[in-house]
């Protein structure tokens, strides 16, 4: 009986180590690391994206005549963050600026981001009244992504198309104020 409890006992206890092996912070190589999200996704993915994108920065210039006005309902064809795409949106903003995708190492470490989509002209140190040319390098003041505000960035690419901010609803979670989504990347909803 003596062997039998001490065998039990055992069992247990290597029942509940494996089953804690199983919640610790040890890197799962099933999942996508984050620098691999960034890249398919434009550098959300993997970051805290906070689920109230704020408010837009000071100067900005409301679009007058845009496309999408506010309140208008789109279909999202972005897919800068995981279900992004093809998700019903409400625009709450619509702009005319300069919006540029960057490449960035976040401030305080972590993977390069690359063609992070987007920020605008309003959210660059000193970037002058003209739009930059890509190569440029700037300082980031944008702080809706962590590791952002303050950044050194080069910009990969710029548009001048109007850019929205939007809410929407992707896997469960509501995001407001989500900045930016440029005129190409919705379409009329359906």
């Amino acid at each position: 009986m003596n062997t039998r409890m001490t065998t039990l006992i055992a069992a247990g206890i290597l029942g509940s180590s494996l089953t804690l092996a199983g919640c610790s912070a040890a890197d799962d190589p099933a999942e996508p690391s984050a620098s691999q999200s960034e890249d398919a996704h434009g550098g959300h993915d993997g970051m805290d994206h906070p689920a109230d994108g704020g408010p837009v920065p000071e100067g900005m210039t409301e679009a007058v005549d845009p496309e999408y006005p506010v309140g208008t309902e789109v279909t999202l064809t972005a897919d800068h963050m995981e279900g992004m795409d093809g998700a019903t949106a409400t625009i709450v903003g619509a702009y005319d600026t300069y919006t540029y995708a960057i490449d960035y190492i976040p401030v305080g470490g972590g993977e390069p981001v690359t063609d992070h989509k987007w920020v605008v002209q309003e959210e660059l140190q000193d970037p002058g009244e003209e739009r930059l040319a890509d190569g440029t390098e700037v300082t980031v003041t944008a702080d809706h992504m962590d590791g952002m505000d303050g950044a050194r960035a080069t910009i990969a690419s710029s548009t001048d198309e109007t850019v929205y901010v939007v809410d929407y609803e992707a896997g469960g979670m509501e995001m407001t104020n989500h900045k930016w989504v440029v005129e190409s990347e919705m379409q009329p909803a359906s």
